[in-house]
């Protein structure tokens, strides 16, 4: 398991191994054309689509995208509808393209809150992919960030039920390894598109030191070359970690 970013100092390298993505503005991008939400949501898909074979291609090796938070079940409900529908339609079309490509797929967050045949799909593509190595593709669904920490509290309190009357054994080493995505660094880089600029109660753990970037572009617009873009920001910030710029200059000797 990879330490906390508040316990040590993380890799860091020009490309971001970690990166993590609110994919907004679906519908805004429909509504400006005069097309339906649905259309948006179904351009979304490519655009997920490009950004996953760009990401292999560049070498991040782990790619997290928010589809749809616990707070996304208040939209309509025939636009919830339509998002269970793509999800299933997705992971029907997509899974022998992710094995061919070596992404490896995980899905987080209640999935008990989906029908049968959703979940037994997410099963069926974990599976099929779970050899693969080039990308660790994670989509978090029905999933919030103050949900992740208390299934982890919940988790670990179950494990070691004794920590319920000795609250000071209680630290980060002891909750991380329940929280959702423990089997994954903190993410590097955070992009959220569609001109918002908050963080939606995702991965609010895990984005204590990550570096935040937001853009103005619609999801279905977001490309390889946007992504360049949001990379070519992230190798221009100055990743302290809580050390001093000083220290950073002095090399591996001031880490």
């Amino acid at each position: 398991m990879f330490p906390s970013s508040t316990q040590a100092i993380p890799e860091q390298s020009a490309v971001p191994r970690h990166l993590a993505i609110i994919m907004d503005g679906n519908g805004r991008w429909a509504t400006e054309r005069f097309l339906p939400r649905s259309a948006g949501h179904a351009r979304g898909v490519q655009a997920v689509r490009r950004i996953v074979e760009a990401c292999g291609r560049r070498n991040v090796r782990y790619l997290t995208l928010f589809a749809f938070s616990s707070e996304n079940w208040r939209r309509p409900r025939e636009e919830v509808s339509l998002l269970m529908r793509l999800f299933i339609q997705t992971l029907e079309k997509e899974v022998d393209k992710l094995e061919e490509q070596g992404v490896r797929l995980r899905v987080v967050g209640d999935v008990s809150a989906f029908e049968p045949r959703l979940r037994q799909l997410i099963e069926m593509v974990e599976t099929r992919t779970a050899h693969n190595t080039l990308l660790n593709l994670t989509v978090a669904a029905n999933y919030g960030g103050r949900w992740d920490i208390l299934q982890a509290m919940r988790h670990m309190l179950r494990a070691e039920p004794e920590l319920a009357t000795h609250l000071n054994d209680i630290d980060e080493a002891r909750l991380a390894p329940h929280l959702s995505m423990a089997w994954a660094p903190e993410p590097d880089l955070f992009i959220r598109t569609g001109g918002e600029q908050r963080v939606s109660n995702f991965l609010i753990w895990q984005l204590a030191y990550t570096e935040l970037y937001f853009t103005d572009s619609y999801w279905p617009d977001f490309d390889a070359n946007a992504l360049d873009r949001a990379f070519a920001w992230y190798r221009s910030r100055e990743r302290r970690f809580g050390r001093t710029s000083e220290q950073l200059a002095d090399g591996p000797a001031g880490r």
